[in-house]
Order: C-alpha cells, then sequence, then structure tokens
C-alpha cells in the first residue's frame, strides 16, 4: 500500500480557536503518535516483506520487527500503564530478544492498538483538564518504569522516543526499499512550482 498522497506534510493543522497549552500539548502529542509517527512506519513497512522487516545488519543492532515491539512495550509501561494507570506488564528484555519473525500484519495490529489505548489515555487527561480548568492533570505524578514523572514528562518522553525510533524504522526501510519509501512532494518542500 504506497503512498498516493504525497502531498501529505505531517503537520497538525492550527486550532481553529486558542488553546489552553495543555491542551495543545495533548493535541500535538496524539497527533505524532497516530497521525505523524505511525503512518509512516505502516507506509514504510508496506514496501517490505517479514524477511525485511526482521533483517538486522549485526547482532548488536535491532530489527525494524524489535524496534516495532519496543514501541509497542515503551507506549504501554509510560503511558497506559504509567499516566493510565492499567497493569504494567511489559517484558522489556523480550522486546530485543526476540527473533521469531512474527508477520508485518501482526506487528501492525499490536501498534496500532497500543496506540488507541494510549490515544484514549490522552483524550482522558485532555477531558481532566477541560474539567479542572488548568493543566493540574498534567502535573500529576506517575511512575512508569520505576521513575516518578509527571504526566507531561511521561508523554513527553513517549513522543520522542516514538520519534526517534521511527526515524531508524523509515531509514531501515529506505534502505532496505530503495526508492520505494516516500512521504513528501520534494517540490512543494523545496518550494518549486
Amino acid at each position: 500500500m504506497r503512498m498516493k498522497n504525497t502531498q501529505r506534510t505531517f503537520l497538525v493543522e492550527p486550532p481553529e480557536r486558542p488553546l489552553p497549552s495543555a491542551l495543545l500539548f495533548l493535541r500535538h502529542a496524539r497527533f505524532r503518535l497516530l497521525e505523524d509517527c505511525f503512518v509512516k512506519i505502516n507506509l514504510a513497512l508496506a514496501e517490505l516483506d517479514d524477511e525485511h522487516i526482521w533483517w538486522r545488519p549485526n547482532q548488536s543492532s535491532n530489527s525494524i520487527g524489535n524496534l516495532i515491539l519496543h514501541l509497542s512495550g515503551n507506549v504501554r509501561q509510560w503511558i497506559v500503564a504509567g499516566a493510565g494507570g492499567a497493569a504494567d506488564v511489559r517484558n522489556r528484555a523480550q522486546e530485543f530478544a526476540e527473533r521469531n519473525r512474527i508477520g508485518k500484519g501482526e506487528l501492525l495490529d499490536l501498534l496500532k492498538t497500543t496506540l488507541d489505548e494510549a490515544d484514549a489515555v490522552l483524550a482522558g487527561v485532555e477531558n481532566e483538564c477541560l474539567a479542572a480548568r488548568n493543566d493540574e492533570p498534567l502535573q500529576r505524578v506517575c511512575k512508569p518504569q520505576a521513575f516518578e514523572q509527571t504526566v507531561l514528562d511521561a508523554v513527553f518522553h513517549v513522543v520522542e522516543h516514538f520519534s526517534y525510533h521511527t526515524g531508524q524504522i523509515v531509514f531501515a526501510a529506505k534502505w532496505l526499499a530503495e526508492g520505494r519509501v516516500r512521504f513528501y512532494d520534494d517540490r512543494r518542500l523545496n518550494q518549486e512550482k
């Protein structure tokens, strides 16, 4: 499923009316996870087969498959469990140790399900901010991975971490599927007519 519309900017549109900073932050975090990073991962993987997804340049490097397991574990631990209060069932070591070739569809389903659960948590925090008429829900302390963090810090960590690994996944996909992974119309980015 190659990206048909190369006009996509992967930028969040400005809000129709000014929003409090807490709501802007949450809106942007939700956009980055689901509408930017996940879309890029999905489009990149569309050009790869399962062998590519589990390829690694050497034994000390991670495959795309391992990175997707890792992203899902991190999002679940930091947002779903940490900020959202669900049970933390993460096995971080297994995310990197996995060598069975889990299929592309199953990996993407796992990541999408995790992101949907995290998005529900973030929507709940938005509602808490609206009800409180302040940003106190973002300052609530949570404890992902045994680190005391504010909800804002946990969300910021996840978005930054997700973006970092998305870049690794896209780099590997572009390497393995030379010329077939593209997200932008370069003429538009270069402001050419």
